[in-house]
């Protein structure tokens, strides 16, 4: 499982060479996320398909409220091909904590 922190992720993101997948809830996904993250929900019964349809190639920042469903969706990214997923180390919790931009309140 690649982990990263908050200070990592937002230089990656900032470079433009990663994607942000908040694995959240909607409800939980619009009380704020990432900016210009997509909202990919763990528990809908389309997520594989979701990822399945990723490119490969990509670096892909998967977060959700505090590290534990990014967790497993980073494994199941992985198991698909997707070896650029790293999980969010904290969740949104810890890029708030970080004094991060968060936007969608």
């Amino acid at each position: 499982m690649n982990n990263i922190l908050p200070e990592e992720a937002q230089k990656v993101i900032q470079s433009g060479k990663a994607v942000v997948i908040d694995v959240r809830t909607p409800a939980e996904f619009a009380d704020g996320h990432i900016p210009g993250a997509k909202n990919f929900d763990i528990y809908d019964s389309g997520f594989t398909e979701m990822i399945r349809a990723l490119p490969p190639s990509v670096i892909y920042i998967v977060n959700c409220q505090s590290g534990g469903r990014s967790s497993k969706a980073c494994a199941n990214m992985q198991e698909f091909g997707l070896v650029g997923a790293m999980n969010l180390d904290g969740g949104i919790t810890a890029w708030k904590k970080a004094g991060f931009p968060v936007e969608g309140y």
